[in-house]
């Protein structure tokens, strides 16, 4: 038996998030070597206002994950995998001691700057249940054209899928998903077109950043949330960070993949319960958690009789 970290991707976000972290001399250490990479006060990337903005949003969520997943690993609690969705990848792969913390920090920093720029204003993601694959793609097949482009970029069930690309098409393909009986259609708090075409150059520019930077063989297990297969190799680690934003996620494989490798204990890092239910849904037997909502000494207990079964 298995237990496995998960770490989000952009949408749940709050203000004050870096505030409301674990007291630690850990995330304290954390918060300032992170001031220290970027030369500007971390406590001011998470209000309502700086949260607009995607660089801010991504590097709230990499700071998190890292200091919620050492707050676990101190605790004593083995983790054997770790997996992350599009930026969640990142300190999925700072947990797995594939990617140092300050690289990450700089990597993470020029992503949302690169995804960003690409698409200031016009473009984002939405969500769509209760479609099947296929008829999620016919819709898109109907509305998407280089004036009104959208892509399917998140399978993260056999009916809970995200699509990306412009408002009007996206607005385009829910009315439509609505029309054939899709149980919900919801725009998501993304304003970029991520897991698609449309951002392969700012992969491309990615990837030559993270050429430059040494990456190591991982302690813990990487699984990638785009290919669902896990990854040793830290050159195909640096590869699967790097182009993730341009690649759809198949996070239903991943989860899949996780439980065939006999993972019975997933615990989502603040602040997302997302893919806890995802989890669950893969989970046959076995159990997945949200920390932010319940206390690290239930899931200390959860791990220990993992290891007794």
């Amino acid at each position: 038996m298995k237990l496995m970290l998960t770490f989000p991707g952009q949408g749940p976000q709050v203000p004050g998030m870096l505030h409301h972290l674990p007291v630690s001399d850990d995330a304290r250490a954390l918060l300032a070597q992170a001031t220290t990479v970027l030369g500007a006060p971390v406590d001011e990337l998470d209000s309502a206002e700086a949260l607009q903005s995607t660089r801010a949003v991504q590097l709230c969520l990499f700071i998190a994950g890292v200091v919620y997943a050492r707050q676990v690993l101190h605790a004593g609690i083995a983790v054997d995998m770790v997996s992350g969705l599009s930026i969640g990848a990142f300190p999925a792969a700072v947990c797995a001691g594939a990617l140092s913390y300050a690289d990450g920090v700089r990597l993470v920093a020029l992503r949302g700057e690169l995804m960003q720029q690409a698409y200031p204003e016009g473009y984002g993601l939405s969500a769509i249940a209760g479609l099947s694959r296929t008829q999620v793609e016919n819709l898109i097949a109907r509305i998407h054209s280089p004036a009104l482009p959208v892509y399917l970029a998140n399978l993260n069930a056999e009916d809970q899928f995200v699509i990306a690309g412009s408002v009007e098409a996206m607005t385009a393909v829910c009315h439509l998903a609505s029309e054939q009986g899709a149980s919900r259609t919801q725009r998501l708090a993304v304003s970029v077109p991520s897991h698609c075409e449309l951002l392969a150059g700012p992969a491309d520019q990615l990837a030559q950043a993270m050429a430059k930077v040494t990456l190591q063989r991982p302690e813990i297990a990487y699984l990638s949330g785009s290919t669902g297969r896990v990854i040793w190799q830290p050159e195909r680690i640096a590869e699967d960070l790097a182009r993730n934003m341009a690649r759809p996620v198949h996070w239903q494989d991943a989860m899949v993949s996780a439980y065939e490798r006999d993972v019975r204990l997933a615990i989502e890092m603040p602040p997302g319960t997302v893919l806890t239910g995802l989890t669950k849904r893969v989970m046959a037997q076995g159990e997945a958690l949200a920390l932010s909502q319940h206390p690290l000494s239930l899931i200390n207990t959860l791990a220990g009789r993992l290891m007794r079964d």
